[in-house]
């Protein structure tokens, strides 16, 4: 596996590795998803070095984010090795199966993992790939050793979730993203409903109500939404003592005074969505409540890291501006009258090109900010694009721009009420050390 430190290729990892499959890989740095499978007892190295390949290898999986002219890449596919993308052995393990497929520009991974969370709470068989780490478990992946249910978190990046064909299939949202693959939002959209056309006969599509008008002609559609009238809904919800407390319609029947420690509305509605995937299925009323009542919720996303009275660190993986207005939206709920404090750092080139008024827009929401360098991830600089041109579009006077170097420094130096972390690129690797720093500066 060629990417295999990837929060989705690493799943599939688990997926093999689980079945008694040899499994063995490259990744370009260690971390501690790595740490974690070379724990399990599959092999992985960090350079690019073709004698490290297994002679017995029978299949190679990559990812969309390893370059073309990799060395190990371009000799596999040069000795007739079968080489496939990570979608296309998604599609291939769960042909067959009955499969629940979450889709959308936002909220898949935390519905996926509500979902997974709340069959496995009850007993239920399944193989779950889901594109963040459970708390509830440590790890990205459920497995079975029968097949049971597949609970896949599918990728609108590349086109990847047309491989799939579900029983069930989810749209949480269709903001407009990966321009640099699709052109425009209207492509986008065309291809979330192609991929709605995909669901086997006889199934369901889930849609944010949202998103109503844009699937009017489907059959066997319900929707869902917070207040609204839907098909599923959270009727009342009120926040006490840090969670909230809210009731639930599924079709006719209500949930009521169910305890959800997770915060933000979004993530309310985020919980409907599992829940009507769930109610679909066949679980009962009460097997749904335990289930998001017992849910711990997924790191990085809204990660309560500090929680005292006079400071609260939170770490979040948002990258697009509507994430980044949901999650700060969330953090004022939560915490109102405090002092937010965000740092950013944008994740893509071509994203910040395309979103920079959206994301200064949002990032006008706090009080004060330190947005970092652009993650590049796959992607070569893009002339005049820098993390500059977000803080030129912003109104917000307490703003400034820091590398990653300089950012413990400045973080030291300064007095948070809340502060948050947010990002898609590796500042995910700096949160536990942001969390050290504060906690020996309280001391």
């Amino acid at each position: 596996m060629i990417g295999i430190g990837g929060i989705g290729m690493s799943g599939l990892a688990r997926y093999f590795n689980k079945r008694g499959i040899g499994v063995s890989g490259y990744d370009k740095v260690a971390t501690p998803l790595t740490d974690q499978l070379i724990a399990e007892g599959i092999p992985i190295h960090f350079t690019e070095d073709i004698t490290a390949i297994p002679d017995d290898t029978d299949l190679v999986i990559y990812t969309p984010a390893i370059p073309v002219d990799h060395k190990e890449l371009v000799f596999l596919q040069n000795n007739g090795t079968p080489v496939k993308k990570r979608a296309e052995i998604l599609m291939q393990i769960s042909e067959g199966q009955y499969t629940v497929a979450v889709a959308g520009t936002h909220g898949k991974t935390t519905i996926s993992s509500m979902i997974t969370h709340i069959l496995h709470h009850t007993g239920k068989e399944l193989n779950a790939f889901v594109g963040g780490m459970m708390k509830n478990y440590q790890s990205n992946f459920i497995g079975s050793d029968s097949n049971g249910i597949y609970v896949i978190e599918a990728d609108e990046y590349d086109r990847s979730f047309l491989k799939l064909f579900p029983d069930i299939a989810v749209i949480s949202s269709m903001d407009a993203d990966h321009l640099d693959i699709y052109g425009d939002k209207k492509a986008m959209v065309n291809t979330f409903r192609q991929f709605a056309t995909q669901i086997k006969p006889g199934g369901v599509l889930i849609i944010n109500k949202k998103l109503s008008g844009n699937f009017s002609t489907f059959e066997d559609i319900f929707s869902y939404a917070v207040g609204d009238q839907a098909d599923y809904a959270v009727t009342e919800y009120i926040i006490e003592s840090g969670r909230f407390v809210l009731d639930l319609k599924l079709h006719d029947e209500i949930i009521k005074d169910i305890c959800f420690r997770i915060p933000g509305k979004h993530n309310i509605e985020n919980a409907v969505a599992a829940a009507a995937v769930c109610k679909e299925i066949g679980l009962s009323a009460q097997d749904i409540k335990s289930g998001l009542e017992s849910y711990q919720g997924v790191a990085r996303r809204f990660d309560i890291r500090i929680n005292e009275k006079d400071l609260v660190y939170i770490d979040d993986y948002a990258h697009h501006p509507e994430e980044i207005k949901s999650c700060i939206s969330a953090v004022r709920d939560f915490y109102p009258g405090k002092k937010v404090t965000g740092i950013f750092q944008p994740h893509l080139f071509t994203r910040t090109r395309d979103f920079a008024e959206g994301f200064a827009r949002s990032l006008d929401m706090l009080d004060d900010v330190i947005l970092l360098d652009i993650y590049p991830a796959r992607e070569e600089p893009v002339e005049g694009v820098t993390s500059g041109l977000i803080m030129d579009l912003m109104k917000l006077p307490g703003k400034e721009l820091s590398s990653k170097e300089q950012l413990l420094d400045k973080i030291n130096v300064r007095k948070f009420q809340v502060l948050l972390t947010m990002g898609a690129g590796d500042i995910d690797q700096m949160a536990e050390e942001i969390e050290n720093l504060l906690k020996q500066k309280q001391q």
